[in-house]
């Protein structure tokens, strides 16, 4: 990977490119609790093939908003991913409401999995990182829209969400929340997906600022 990883005991240096940094805190700096479980549908392919054709009909291009989060474990940057039935893996986020804005459904989506409070809206999204699109009800995600793909049905983007030196996670019950390394995302399609496996090299034009406080 392009990824620079800056060990600094305090804060940054100043740099023409902080906009290219990323402060990483401890994990240890985080508090980790629980909370009611989340109510999850059992079903098929074809059920939620069947799911987002009715959505479609009723609301258009399905858009659905996804973090990353870093942390430091070990002296390298973590991502946060939550776990479903042990081998399920999503970053934290969801599909937005009609007429919602991403950043204000993202911070909704990351009350909701991982903060007491559902209505909290504390948290700093950054830029989008990259977008998915989904070119008919069964296919695959595709990081462009196929030239022969006219109306795609589904958009998935995600953002950089940059955490502060500490914070309260809290996480449904029938969620775990892992920090992963990047070194063992990077290309690993097989077990967390194309989305997934691919941030690595989407961060690979920043430089890591991992904070020793």
């Amino acid at each position: 990977m392009g990824d620079q990883i800056v060990i600094n005991n305090s804060h940054r240096e100043t740099s023409s490119d902080q906009g290219f940094v990323i402060d990483i805190y401890p994990l240890s700096g985080y508090y980790f609790g629980s909370k009611d479980p989340l109510p999850f549908k059992e079903e098929t392919l074809a059920d939620r093939a069947q799911r987002m054709k009715s959505n479609y009909h009723a609301h258009g291009l399905r858009t659905c908003v996804e973090a990353v989060i870093l942390v430091e474990l070990f002296k390298h940057p973590h991502l946060l991913l939550l776990q479903l039935k042990n081998f399920i893996f999503k970053l934290p986020g969801g599909r937005i409401r009609p007429g919602e804005s991403d950043i204000e459904g993202l911070k909704r989506k990351l009350s909701r999995k991982l903060s007491v409070n559902e209505g909290e809206t504390d948290w700093e999204v950054g830029e989008c990182l990259g977008m998915w699109w989904r070119p008919d009800f069964e296919t695959l995600l595709y990081p462009y829209v196929p030239p022969n793909v006219k109306t795609p049905k589904e958009c998935t983007k995600v953002y950089l969400v940059r955490l502060p030196v500490s914070r309260r996670f809290i996480v449904p019950k029938n969620l775990k929340l892992l920090a992963v390394p990047l070194c063992q995302i990077h290309e690993n399609h097989k077990t967390y997906g194309p989305i997934i496996a691919g941030i690595p090299q989407l961060l690979s034009k920043f430089s890591f600022n991992i904070i020793n406080t």
